[in-house]
């Protein structure tokens, strides 16, 4: 256990008022809920938004519009992380994670209901921008509250393997999102797919929202907040406090989880339409492929969760940033190999996204005191969400087509060296 967790967690922990499995299932569901809105969007940015938000261009050129779009939710995270940090750093997690559930979902639904661009013209691709505004809105609110809902329940030394779970929601998220277009393609045409098919996935979350609900209000405060009530030490405006007492952990985080969000979206969102768009892979295996790799990314997430607690976290991000440098330099030799090459890219870069992804919740947490713990941590996931994946599918879209593949990987080893440089700076005691 690092120094920060025992900072953050009382030697004599306070009784604990949720069972934890409960603790945990609300993460998780909450956090699985949030992302598998976000990535049926990501799916949908590649598969059908080109065709009717962005027609009239060449191909190239509706897929990076509608990757703009996709890039839109990074930008809006950090307002989330601020309004929504801010209640969770005031009135506390339990009812913020159900005000982001909601806002999410809502957005996600209204998505699947926008006319498209022979129905109403420019009019419909900022309908869909402002949606997508929403749900990354409602996501920046989302990840932090859902983080020390895990954590602060922890039991000493069992930090990582808790802030493991809301990680978890990642790669279930994928699994649900690929998994439910995958489903669609069997029973419907690719035609019926781009006429009415696509809006299924959107509606079908209000079923989500109102599981998620059910789970997020059945269970009560964190006992550090209540603590910190108790003891009246909550911030008046908690994203000032952060700004000028955690300015260096706020600026170091953002760049710790740089390689994360890139490694991510890279093996993610940019590499299906990469398969689809580039090599024309056919899109049930192109998704296929989606669906293993979140499999591995969950199966690594849950190993590092576990390996992390005994290792410590430095040394573990320490270890996996350096594999992913390494990777990087496979990332042309692999994807050039026909169908088998592409396996071992998924495997090896979706299994090196769960080491990374598992502990860096926990990881951007922890400088944190539990005053601000909501907001500094929201706001470090989400910038890093703006320098390393809002643009990665766009940036490593024009880098492939314009340079070639080794490109990307140079993106990825750049990526790596900034996450090495941060870790290394933020030292021991605060990761």
């Amino acid at each position: 256990m690092t120094t920060a967790d025992m900072a953050a967690t009382p030697q004599t922990p306070a009784k604990p008022v949720n069972a934890p499995h409960k603790v945990l299932l609300a993460s998780l569901i909450g956090t699985t809920i949030e992302f598998f809105d976000f990535y049926i969007y990501a799916t949908a940015a590649v598969l059908v938004f080109p065709a009717l938000f962005f027609p009239g261009s060449d191909p190239m050129t509706a897929l990076l519009a509608s990757f703009a779009t996709f890039s839109i939710a990074f930008f809006a995270r950090p307002f989330g992380a601020v309004v929504f940090g801010h209640f969770g750093d005031r009135i506390g997690r339990k009812a913020t994670l159900v005000a982001a559930l909601l806002t999410m979902g809502v957005s996600t639904v209204i998505i699947g209901l926008l006319p498209t661009y022979a129905q109403i013209g420019v009019a419909a691709p900022a309908l869909l921008a402002l949606c997508r505004f929403g749900q990354g809105f409602g996501l920046g609110g989302e990840w932090g509250g859902a983080v020390l809902l895990a954590t602060e329940n922890a039991p000493p030394g069992k930090r990582s393997w808790y802030g493991m779970f809301p990680q978890l929601g990642a790669p279930v998220g994928l699994f649900l999102s690929s998994g439910f277009f995958w489903i669609l393609l069997h029973f419907i045409s690719e035609e019926a797919l781009l006429t009415w098919g696509w809006r299924l996935p959107f509606l079908s979350s209000i079923l989500l929202i109102g599981l998620g609900l059910w789970v997020r209000l059945s269970i009560s405060e964190t006992p550090e907040f209540s603590k910190a009530v108790e003891k009246d030490e909550r911030a008046a405006v908690p994203v000032a406090e952060v700004f000028r007492g955690h300015k260096r952990s706020l600026f170091l985080g953002t760049f710790v989880a740089l390689v994360t969000f890139v490694l991510f979206y890279v093996c993610s969102a940019w590499l299906l339409s990469y398969n689809v768009k580039v090599i024309q892979i056919a899109f049930l295996d192109a998704l296929l492929i989606q669906i293993y790799g979140s499999v591995i990314f969950a199966a690594a997430i849950v190993l590092a969760g576990k390996v992390a607690d005994r290792t410590g976290r430095y040394a573990f991000l320490l270890v996996v940033t350096a594999l992913i440098a390494l990777f990087s330099f496979l990332l042309a030799p692999l994807l050039g190999g026909g169908i088998a090459g592409i396996y071992g890219f998924v495997t090896l870069g979706m299994f090196l996204m769960g080491l990374t992804y598992g502990v860096i919740g926990a990881a951007l947490a922890a400088p944190f005191p539990t005053h601000v713990r909501y907001t500094g941590s929201s706001l470090t996931f989400n910038f890093a969400g703006i320098f390393g994946a809002s643009l990665a599918p766009y940036a490593a879209t024009y880098l492939q087509s314009t340079y070639g593949l080794a490109y990307v990987g140079y993106y990825m080893l750049a990526a790596a060296a900034v996450t090495m440089a941060c870790v290394l700076a933020m030292g021991r005691d605060k990761v």
